[in-house]
């Protein structure tokens, strides 16, 4: 649950920012 509560955060961040980067960094720390 806390996985996908922050999975969801980072697509939220991702389209708020327009930064492909920001979901990729937040990716690669999630593995």
């Amino acid at each position: 649950m806390r996985k996908n509560n922050f999975r969801n955060i980072a697509i939220i961040a991702h389209v708020d920012h327009g930064k492909t980067t920001l979901v990729d960094a937040m990716l690669k720390q999630s593995g």
